[in-house]
Protein backbone atom coordinates (compact mmCIF):
# COMPACT_ATOMS: atom_id res chain seq x y z
CA UNK A 1 0.00 0.00 0.00
CA UNK A 2 1.88 3.03 -1.38
CA UNK A 3 0.55 5.27 1.75
CA UNK A 4 1.36 2.49 4.15
CA UNK A 5 -1.66 3.68 6.25
CA UNK A 6 -1.12 0.46 8.29
CA UNK A 7 2.30 0.54 9.38
CA UNK A 8 1.51 2.52 12.21
CA UNK A 9 -1.21 0.45 13.70
CA UNK A 10 0.57 -2.37 13.22
CA UNK A 11 4.02 -1.32 15.09
CA UNK A 12 1.58 0.14 18.04
CA UNK A 13 0.03 -3.22 18.01
CA UNK A 14 3.51 -4.79 18.47
CA UNK A 15 4.99 -3.32 20.88
CA UNK A 16 2.14 -3.68 23.02
CA UNK A 17 2.46 -7.46 22.65
CA UNK A 18 6.19 -7.89 23.19
CA UNK A 19 5.45 -5.80 26.15
CA UNK A 20 2.46 -7.99 27.33
CA UNK A 21 3.98 -11.40 26.29
CA UNK A 22 7.46 -10.65 28.67
CA UNK A 23 5.21 -9.99 31.65
CA UNK A 24 2.56 -12.36 31.56
CA UNK A 25 5.23 -15.27 30.73
CA UNK A 26 7.95 -13.72 33.46
CA UNK A 27 6.13 -11.53 36.52
CA UNK A 28 2.67 -13.30 35.85
CA UNK A 29 1.74 -12.43 39.99
CA UNK A 30 2.61 -8.49 39.41
CA UNK A 31 1.28 -8.43 35.76
CA UNK A 32 -2.44 -9.74 36.67
CA UNK A 33 -3.08 -8.34 39.61
CA UNK A 34 -5.66 -5.35 40.63
CA UNK A 35 -5.50 -2.94 37.07
CA UNK A 36 -1.69 -3.62 36.15
CA UNK A 37 -2.53 -4.56 32.66
CA UNK A 38 -4.38 -1.61 32.01
CA UNK A 39 -1.58 0.03 33.65
CA UNK A 40 1.40 -0.89 31.53
CA UNK A 41 -0.45 -0.47 28.25
CA UNK A 42 -1.60 3.11 29.27
CA UNK A 43 1.96 4.32 30.42
CA UNK A 44 3.70 2.66 27.07
CA UNK A 45 0.82 4.76 25.04
CA UNK A 46 0.90 7.99 27.16
CA UNK A 47 4.96 8.07 26.96
CA UNK A 48 5.05 6.81 23.14
CA UNK A 49 2.55 9.45 21.83
CA UNK A 50 3.74 12.45 24.06
CA UNK A 51 7.10 11.80 22.49
CA UNK A 52 5.56 11.79 19.13
CA UNK A 53 7.26 8.51 18.38
CA UNK A 54 5.74 6.70 16.21
CA UNK A 55 5.13 9.26 13.03
CA UNK A 56 8.33 8.82 11.26
CA UNK A 57 9.88 10.59 8.55
CA UNK A 58 10.81 9.28 5.17
CA UNK A 59 14.68 9.86 5.47
CA UNK A 60 14.81 8.62 9.15
CA UNK A 61 16.91 5.04 9.58
CA UNK A 62 17.17 2.70 12.42
CA UNK A 63 20.03 5.05 13.83
CA UNK A 64 18.10 8.22 13.66
CA UNK A 65 16.48 9.59 16.58
CA UNK A 66 18.53 7.43 18.72
CA UNK A 67 18.42 9.47 21.31
CA UNK A 68 14.63 9.99 21.68
CA UNK A 69 14.25 6.06 21.82
CA UNK A 70 16.24 5.51 24.50
CA UNK A 71 14.71 8.31 26.37
CA UNK A 72 11.87 6.56 25.76
CA UNK A 73 12.81 3.23 27.40
CA UNK A 74 13.98 5.22 30.14
CA UNK A 75 10.69 6.81 30.90
CA UNK A 76 8.65 3.55 30.20
CA UNK A 77 11.68 1.74 32.95
CA UNK A 78 10.93 4.29 35.59
CA UNK A 79 6.41 4.32 34.89
CA UNK A 80 7.90 0.22 35.10
CA UNK A 81 9.51 0.41 38.33
CA UNK A 82 7.12 3.13 40.11
CA UNK A 83 4.60 0.75 40.18
CA UNK A 84 6.22 -1.32 42.52
CA UNK A 85 6.19 1.92 44.51
CA UNK A 86 3.15 1.09 45.57
CA UNK A 87 2.84 -2.32 46.55
CA UNK A 88 3.43 -3.31 50.23
CA UNK A 89 4.58 -7.11 49.88
CA UNK A 90 7.34 -7.78 47.12
CA UNK A 91 6.59 -10.66 45.14
CA UNK A 92 9.93 -10.90 42.49
CA UNK A 93 13.12 -9.29 43.85
CA UNK A 94 14.70 -6.33 42.24
CA UNK A 95 17.42 -8.20 40.02
CA UNK A 96 15.13 -10.14 38.23
CA UNK A 97 12.59 -7.35 37.69
CA UNK A 98 15.30 -5.37 36.10
CA UNK A 99 16.18 -8.12 33.76
CA UNK A 100 12.72 -8.72 32.60
CA UNK A 101 12.72 -5.09 32.04
CA UNK A 102 16.01 -5.42 29.59
CA UNK A 103 14.26 -8.28 28.03
CA UNK A 104 11.14 -5.94 27.16
CA UNK A 105 13.89 -3.72 25.75
CA UNK A 106 16.22 -6.34 23.87
CA UNK A 107 12.84 -7.47 21.96
CA UNK A 108 11.31 -4.05 21.58
CA UNK A 109 14.84 -3.19 19.72
CA UNK A 110 15.19 -6.25 17.92
CA UNK A 111 11.50 -5.37 16.36
CA UNK A 112 12.86 -1.52 15.80
CA UNK A 113 15.93 -2.90 13.98
CA UNK A 114 13.60 -5.47 11.64
CA UNK A 115 10.94 -3.05 10.96
CA UNK A 116 13.75 -0.48 9.17
CA UNK A 117 15.70 -3.75 7.60
CA UNK A 118 12.26 -4.91 6.62
CA UNK A 119 11.02 -1.39 5.11
CA UNK A 120 14.97 -0.88 3.10
CA UNK A 121 14.35 -4.11 1.87
CA UNK A 122 10.65 -2.87 0.52
CA UNK A 123 11.51 0.40 -0.79
CA UNK A 124 14.77 -1.33 -2.50
CA UNK A 125 12.12 -3.82 -4.81
CA UNK A 126 10.02 -0.61 -5.57
CA UNK A 127 7.77 -0.33 -2.69
CA UNK A 128 6.79 2.73 -0.95
CA UNK A 129 8.24 4.88 -3.16
CA UNK A 130 7.83 8.63 -3.91
CA UNK A 131 8.20 10.42 -7.46
CA UNK A 132 10.02 14.14 -7.02
CA UNK A 133 10.95 16.76 -9.54
CA UNK A 134 12.76 20.09 -8.80
CA UNK A 135 11.83 22.95 -10.20
CA UNK A 136 14.43 25.65 -10.57
CA UNK A 137 18.42 24.75 -10.51
CA UNK A 138 21.48 26.15 -8.49
CA UNK A 139 24.39 24.74 -6.27
CA UNK A 140 21.73 22.85 -3.89
CA UNK A 141 20.45 20.34 -6.57
CA UNK A 142 23.79 18.18 -6.42
CA UNK A 143 23.29 17.75 -2.48
CA UNK A 144 19.75 17.14 -2.68
CA UNK A 145 20.12 14.44 -5.53
CA UNK A 146 22.55 12.83 -3.10
CA UNK A 147 19.46 12.00 -1.12
CA UNK A 148 17.11 11.69 -4.01
CA UNK A 149 19.46 8.66 -4.93
CA UNK A 150 19.60 6.59 -1.96
CA UNK A 151 17.19 3.83 -3.14
CA UNK A 152 16.45 2.38 0.64
CA UNK A 153 15.04 6.38 1.10
CA UNK A 154 12.43 5.52 -1.48
CA UNK A 155 12.27 8.77 -4.07
CA UNK A 156 12.42 8.83 -7.43
CA UNK A 157 13.76 11.23 -9.06
CA UNK A 158 12.19 12.55 -12.39
CA UNK A 159 14.74 15.14 -13.20
CA UNK A 160 14.62 19.19 -12.77
CA UNK A 161 12.88 21.78 -14.54
CA UNK A 162 14.96 25.31 -15.42
CA UNK A 163 14.57 28.24 -17.53
CA UNK A 164 17.96 28.02 -18.18
CA UNK A 165 18.52 25.03 -20.61
CA UNK A 166 20.71 22.19 -19.50
CA UNK A 167 22.49 19.49 -21.44
CA UNK A 168 21.75 17.23 -18.54
CA UNK A 169 19.83 13.95 -19.00
CA UNK A 170 17.62 14.92 -16.04
CA UNK A 171 16.59 18.43 -17.31
CA UNK A 172 12.71 18.10 -18.24
CA UNK A 173 12.44 21.65 -19.41
CA UNK A 174 11.58 25.10 -18.75
CA UNK A 175 10.07 25.96 -15.28
CA UNK A 176 6.26 26.59 -16.88
CA UNK A 177 6.45 22.59 -18.61
CA UNK A 178 6.48 21.43 -14.99
CA UNK A 179 3.08 21.66 -14.32
CA UNK A 180 1.52 19.58 -16.84
CA UNK A 181 4.88 17.38 -16.43
CA UNK A 182 3.32 16.89 -12.76
CA UNK A 183 0.03 16.20 -13.72
CA UNK A 184 0.42 13.53 -16.09
CA UNK A 185 3.46 11.62 -14.32
CA UNK A 186 1.54 11.36 -10.86
CA UNK A 187 4.40 13.52 -9.16
CA UNK A 188 4.24 13.58 -5.01
CA UNK A 189 6.62 15.68 -3.84
CA UNK A 190 7.37 19.27 -5.60
CA UNK A 191 10.98 20.34 -4.66
CA UNK A 192 11.57 24.16 -5.55
CA UNK A 193 14.88 26.15 -5.23
CA UNK A 194 13.28 29.21 -3.73
CA UNK A 195 16.13 32.01 -5.15
CA UNK A 196 15.33 30.72 -9.15
CA UNK A 197 11.55 31.75 -8.47
CA UNK A 198 10.10 35.45 -8.54
CA UNK A 199 7.65 36.07 -5.57
CA UNK A 200 4.83 35.88 -7.84
CA UNK A 201 6.34 32.33 -9.68
CA UNK A 202 6.24 31.11 -5.80
CA UNK A 203 2.66 31.79 -5.24
CA UNK A 204 1.28 30.20 -8.09
CA UNK A 205 3.60 27.16 -7.16
CA UNK A 206 1.80 26.99 -3.86
CA UNK A 207 -1.53 27.47 -5.47
CA UNK A 208 -1.30 24.88 -7.55
CA UNK A 209 0.72 22.39 -5.39
CA UNK A 210 -2.44 22.95 -2.98
CA UNK A 211 -5.24 22.19 -5.72
CA UNK A 212 -3.51 19.38 -7.16
CA UNK A 213 -2.65 17.30 -3.53
CA UNK A 214 1.06 18.06 -4.24
CA UNK A 215 3.53 17.88 -1.75
CA UNK A 216 5.62 21.30 -2.01
CA UNK A 217 8.94 21.55 -0.16
CA UNK A 218 10.93 25.12 -0.67
CA UNK A 219 14.53 25.33 -0.95
CA UNK A 220 15.68 28.56 0.80
CA UNK A 221 18.87 30.47 -0.49
CA UNK A 222 21.54 29.60 1.43
CA UNK A 223 24.19 31.87 0.41
CA UNK A 224 26.55 28.88 1.60
CA UNK A 225 25.89 29.21 5.82
CA UNK A 226 23.62 26.41 6.41
CA UNK A 227 24.62 23.85 9.36
CA UNK A 228 23.56 20.72 10.81
CA UNK A 229 23.05 22.96 13.94
CA UNK A 230 20.36 25.34 12.35
CA UNK A 231 16.79 25.07 13.14
CA UNK A 232 13.97 26.68 12.08
CA UNK A 233 11.56 28.86 14.03
CA UNK A 234 8.30 30.75 13.27
CA UNK A 235 7.53 34.04 13.82
CA UNK A 236 3.71 34.51 13.49
CA UNK A 237 3.82 33.35 9.54
CA UNK A 238 7.64 34.36 9.39
CA UNK A 239 10.09 31.43 9.15
CA UNK A 240 13.33 32.35 11.03
CA UNK A 241 17.03 30.37 10.82
CA UNK A 242 18.71 29.82 14.30
CA UNK A 243 22.36 29.08 13.25
CA UNK A 244 23.42 27.75 16.79
CA UNK A 245 20.98 25.53 17.95
CA UNK A 246 22.04 22.74 20.81
CA UNK A 247 19.62 19.77 21.78
CA UNK A 248 20.64 21.15 25.56
CA UNK A 249 18.39 23.64 24.54
CA UNK A 250 15.70 21.68 24.42
CA UNK A 251 13.06 22.31 27.60
CA UNK A 252 13.96 19.01 29.46
CA UNK A 253 17.68 18.41 28.53
CA UNK A 254 18.60 20.89 30.78
CA UNK A 255 16.41 19.17 33.40
CA UNK A 256 18.00 15.79 32.80
CA UNK A 257 21.44 16.72 32.46
CA UNK A 258 21.28 18.74 35.75
CA UNK A 259 19.37 15.92 37.54
CA UNK A 260 22.05 13.66 36.12
CA UNK A 261 24.91 15.65 37.43
CA UNK A 262 23.09 16.30 40.80
CA UNK A 263 22.96 12.45 41.45
CA UNK A 264 26.52 11.67 39.84
CA UNK A 265 28.42 14.51 41.52
CA UNK A 266 26.43 13.63 45.40
CA UNK A 267 27.87 9.97 44.74
CA UNK A 268 31.53 10.52 43.88
CA UNK A 269 31.59 13.30 46.78
CA UNK A 270 29.87 10.92 49.46
CA UNK A 271 31.58 7.47 48.07
CA UNK A 272 34.98 8.80 47.12
CA UNK A 273 35.66 12.40 48.26
CA UNK A 274 34.54 11.95 51.70
CA UNK A 275 37.30 8.92 52.23
CA UNK A 276 39.75 10.02 49.62
CA UNK A 277 40.38 13.62 50.70
CA UNK A 278 41.65 12.78 54.29
CA UNK A 279 44.12 10.75 52.87
CA UNK A 280 45.02 12.77 50.26
CA UNK A 281 45.77 15.22 52.86
CA UNK A 282 48.57 13.36 54.76
CA UNK A 283 50.67 11.87 51.68
CA UNK A 284 51.25 15.65 50.72
CA UNK A 285 52.21 16.76 53.54
CA UNK A 286 54.79 13.87 53.80
CA UNK A 287 56.25 15.21 50.31
CA UNK A 288 55.85 18.94 49.80
CA UNK A 289 54.64 22.03 51.54
CA UNK A 290 50.99 23.72 50.17
CA UNK A 291 47.33 23.13 49.90
CA UNK A 292 45.02 20.31 49.68
CA UNK A 293 43.16 21.87 46.71
CA UNK A 294 44.85 23.73 43.77
CA UNK A 295 42.20 26.31 42.63
CA UNK A 296 42.45 28.31 39.33
CA UNK A 297 40.17 31.37 37.59
CA UNK A 298 38.78 28.97 34.21
CA UNK A 299 36.12 30.14 31.89
CA UNK A 300 32.54 28.32 31.75
CA UNK A 301 29.46 28.87 29.91
CA UNK A 302 29.02 31.80 28.54
CA UNK A 303 32.39 32.64 29.48
CA UNK A 304 31.98 33.41 33.36
CA UNK A 305 34.96 32.81 35.14
CA UNK A 306 34.60 30.67 38.20
CA UNK A 307 37.62 28.74 40.48
CA UNK A 308 38.07 24.94 39.51
CA UNK A 309 39.12 22.78 41.71
CA UNK A 310 41.59 19.85 41.76
CA UNK A 311 43.92 18.13 44.03
CA UNK A 312 47.50 20.00 43.95
CA UNK A 313 49.96 17.52 41.41
CA UNK A 314 52.32 20.21 41.60
CA UNK A 315 54.92 22.07 44.06
CA UNK A 316 53.87 25.50 44.45
CA UNK A 317 54.91 27.78 41.88
CA UNK A 318 54.56 31.40 40.56
CA UNK A 319 53.85 29.54 36.78
CA UNK A 320 50.80 27.51 37.69
CA UNK A 321 47.71 29.78 36.46
CA UNK A 322 49.75 30.55 33.29
CA UNK A 323 52.31 27.89 32.06
CA UNK A 324 50.41 24.50 30.95
CA UNK A 325 52.13 21.24 32.64
CA UNK A 326 54.64 19.56 29.66
CA UNK A 327 55.77 16.04 29.80
CA UNK A 328 58.09 15.04 32.35
CA UNK A 329 57.37 18.88 33.83
CA UNK A 330 59.80 18.88 37.29
CA UNK A 331 56.75 21.03 38.68
CA UNK A 332 54.77 17.11 39.60
CA UNK A 333 55.34 15.72 42.46
CA UNK A 334 56.18 12.21 43.19
CA UNK A 335 51.90 11.95 44.52
CA UNK A 336 50.93 13.99 41.86
CA UNK A 337 52.48 12.15 38.94
CA UNK A 338 50.37 9.43 40.51
CA UNK A 339 47.10 11.29 40.35
CA UNK A 340 47.73 12.67 37.01
CA UNK A 341 47.95 9.50 35.30
CA UNK A 342 44.73 7.84 36.86
CA UNK A 343 43.03 11.33 36.98
CA UNK A 344 41.84 11.64 40.25
CA UNK A 345 43.63 15.29 40.27
CA UNK A 346 40.34 16.11 38.58
CA UNK A 347 37.91 14.46 41.17
CA UNK A 348 37.30 18.17 43.53
CA UNK A 349 35.63 19.24 40.00
CA UNK A 350 32.79 17.34 41.16
CA UNK A 351 31.80 20.01 43.94
CA UNK A 352 32.28 22.39 40.81
CA UNK A 353 28.87 20.25 39.28
CA UNK A 354 27.15 19.94 42.61
CA UNK A 355 27.44 23.88 42.60
CA UNK A 356 26.49 24.06 39.07
CA UNK A 357 29.63 25.70 37.82
CA UNK A 358 30.48 22.70 35.44
CA UNK A 359 28.68 19.35 34.20
CA UNK A 360 29.89 15.62 34.59
CA UNK A 361 30.67 15.64 30.81
CA UNK A 362 31.29 18.71 28.29
CA UNK A 363 33.98 20.84 26.72
CA UNK A 364 37.04 21.04 29.13
CA UNK A 365 37.64 24.40 30.88
CA UNK A 366 40.30 26.40 29.50
CA UNK A 367 42.81 28.44 31.29
CA UNK A 368 41.53 32.61 31.49
CA UNK A 369 44.51 33.15 29.70
CA UNK A 370 44.02 30.15 27.19
CA UNK A 371 40.55 31.41 26.09
CA UNK A 372 42.12 35.07 25.38
CA UNK A 373 44.91 33.33 23.29
CA UNK A 374 42.91 31.04 21.57
CA UNK A 375 39.02 33.13 21.07
CA UNK A 376 41.51 35.46 18.55
CA UNK A 377 43.30 32.81 17.15
CA UNK A 378 41.08 29.61 16.68
CA UNK A 379 37.79 30.35 14.67
CA UNK A 380 34.62 29.30 16.15
CA UNK A 381 36.62 28.84 19.47
CA UNK A 382 33.85 30.58 21.80
CA UNK A 383 31.26 28.20 20.48
CA UNK A 384 32.01 25.47 23.09
CA UNK A 385 31.23 28.03 26.13
CA UNK A 386 27.14 27.49 24.92
CA UNK A 387 27.13 24.92 27.41
CA UNK A 388 28.79 24.20 30.44
CA UNK A 389 32.28 23.30 30.96
CA UNK A 390 32.55 19.27 31.85
CA UNK A 391 35.11 16.79 34.09
CA UNK A 392 35.65 15.46 31.11
CA UNK A 393 34.63 15.52 27.67
CA UNK A 394 34.73 13.70 24.00
CA UNK A 395 38.05 15.37 22.48
CA UNK A 396 39.26 14.18 25.83
CA UNK A 397 38.19 10.37 24.92
CA UNK A 398 39.18 11.13 21.56
CA UNK A 399 42.85 11.46 22.36
CA UNK A 400 42.93 15.26 21.82
CA UNK A 401 43.94 16.26 25.48
CA UNK A 402 46.97 17.52 27.29
CA UNK A 403 49.85 19.68 25.90
CA UNK A 404 49.34 21.72 23.36
CA UNK A 405 52.27 21.40 21.19
CA UNK A 406 51.01 21.84 18.01
CA UNK A 407 47.83 23.80 16.09
CA UNK A 408 46.03 20.97 15.12
CA UNK A 409 46.41 19.41 18.74
CA UNK A 410 43.72 22.47 20.02
CA UNK A 411 42.11 22.48 15.94
CA UNK A 412 40.78 19.18 16.34
CA UNK A 413 39.98 19.77 20.11
CA UNK A 414 37.45 22.73 19.31
CA UNK A 415 36.39 20.40 16.36
CA UNK A 416 34.89 17.61 18.79
CA UNK A 417 33.14 20.13 21.80
CA UNK A 418 31.41 21.78 18.69
CA UNK A 419 30.56 18.35 17.53
CA UNK A 420 29.28 17.62 21.18
CA UNK A 421 27.86 20.65 21.48
CA UNK A 422 25.43 20.22 18.33
CA UNK A 423 25.06 16.24 19.09
CA UNK A 424 24.01 15.86 22.77
CA UNK A 425 22.17 13.07 24.10
CA UNK A 426 22.56 11.19 27.33
CA UNK A 427 22.98 8.29 25.75
CA UNK A 428 26.22 10.20 24.16
CA UNK A 429 26.99 11.48 28.26
CA UNK A 430 27.37 8.25 29.46
CA UNK A 431 29.42 6.36 26.61
CA UNK A 432 31.96 8.94 27.50
CA UNK A 433 31.47 8.82 31.27
CA UNK A 434 32.52 5.04 30.42
CA UNK A 435 35.37 5.53 28.09
CA UNK A 436 37.12 8.45 30.49
CA UNK A 437 37.22 5.13 33.64
CA UNK A 438 38.22 2.91 31.27
CA UNK A 439 40.97 4.94 30.05
CA UNK A 440 41.85 6.28 33.59
CA UNK A 441 41.90 2.36 34.49
CA UNK A 442 44.67 2.12 31.75
CA UNK A 443 46.69 4.63 33.19
CA UNK A 444 46.53 7.33 30.29
CA UNK A 445 48.21 10.16 31.28
CA UNK A 446 47.06 13.99 30.55
CA UNK A 447 49.62 16.79 31.04
CA UNK A 448 46.69 19.49 32.66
Amino acid sequence: MKKSLLVIPFSVLVHLCIINSVLYFMTPATYLAGGNVLYYNLAWLFITFSFNYYPTERRERFETNLARYFKLLGLFGLSYFALYGFKSNVVYPFEYRASVFLIICFFLTAYRSFFYWMRTKYRLYGGNFRNVVVVGRDKNLKKIRKVFDQPELGYRYKGFFDDKPSGSPTYLGKMNDSFKYILENDIDYIYCIASKLSKKELEYLVTFADNNLKKLMIIPDNKEIFSRSMSIQLYDTIPVLAMRKSPLELDYAPVIKRAFDIVFSSLVILMVLSWLTPLLFVLMKSESKGPLFFKQKRNGVNRKAFWCYKFRSMTVNKEANTAMATKNDMRVTRIGKILRKTSIDELPQFINVFLGEMSVVGPRPHMESHTEKYETSIDKYLVRHFVKPGVTGLAQIKGYRGEIIKKADIVNRIRLDIFYTESWSMGLDLSIIFSTVVNAVRGEEKAY
